[in-house]
């Protein structure tokens, strides 16, 4: 039997409570000989639809003892797997929790957002269309965000009902790639999928072949920032032009 050697890297990941996706990209796209760590944590009721409010709430919570938890792994890297969660804040409150979560852990840092923004701009794109599972006033923020990273926004679609803590994770591949399509524009050059719950790294490789654009999705961008930063190699399996890049 071959064994990997686990020794290229440990990478730790924050994940909201109620995930059920993250952990699953993450997995997916893993680099052999690297292993993947999360820790759970909450600042939200589950109850609660996920508006603007109860993610900036997430992103403003306590979460000394996750870092403390996830330190315990001596990572390499740790990952904000919450998009919302600070775009609802703006690009200078991302940027600020990346620096702490750093200082907190002795790690690497990269919140989803922040990634979001690393890999459009390691595209070389400036217009998008962009699509999330978000409720509107979040969407307005995202794309505020993304102009604030000088990110113009020329289509910005929605799932079109109210998603509970749950919903967005219940999105199947399918629903996510007739989402991309809707965000699709003449302008835009690259198509964006906001949200670390949402099963899009799955939808990418068929997005991009009908839509002939390259596709940025929040844990597809996670793992581009990682790897690109720890100089791990691209493997086969990962999805999307955005890895071509490494």
């Amino acid at each position: 039997m071959t064994h990997e050697t686990r020794t290229r890297a440990k990478i730790g990941v924050l994940v909201p409570f109620t995930n059920t996706n993250l952990e699953a990209d993450m997995m997916l796209m893993r680099c052999p000989d690297t292993t993947v760590h999360f820790q759970r944590m909450g600042g939200y009721d589950v109850d609660e639809i996920p508006g603007s409010d109860q993610m900036a709430g997430l992103g403003a919570s306590d979460i000394s003892h996750d870092l403390k938890m996830i330190a315990g792994v001596r990572p390499d890297v740790v990952l904000y797997g919450c998009t919302s969660a600070t775009l609802t804040h703006g690009p200078s409150f991302d940027e600020q929790l990346a620096q702490d979560i750093k200082a907190g852990s002795g790690a690497l840092s990269f919140t989803a957002a922040g990634s979001l923004i690393h890999a459009i701009k390691a595209l070389g794109v400036t217009k998008v269309g962009f699509s999330s599972p978000y409720l509107g006033e979040i969407n307005s923020q995202a794309v505020d965000f993304l102009a604030k990273n000088q990110i113009t926004t020329v289509k910005c679609a929605d799932i079109g009902r109210e998603l509970g803590n749950y919903g967005q994770g219940e999105l199947t591949p399918d629903e996510v790639f007739n989402l991309a399509c809707q965000a699709d524009h003449t302008e835009a050059e690259a198509i964006v999928l906001s949200c670390t719950d949402m099963r899009a790294v799955e939808a990418v490789d068929r997005i991009e072949a009908t839509l002939g654009k390259p596709v940025v999705t929040s844990n597809q961008a996670m793992m581009f920032a990682l790897m690109r930063a720890l100089g791990l190699p691209r493997q086969r399996k990962l999805p999307g032009r955005l890895f071509d890049l490494l």
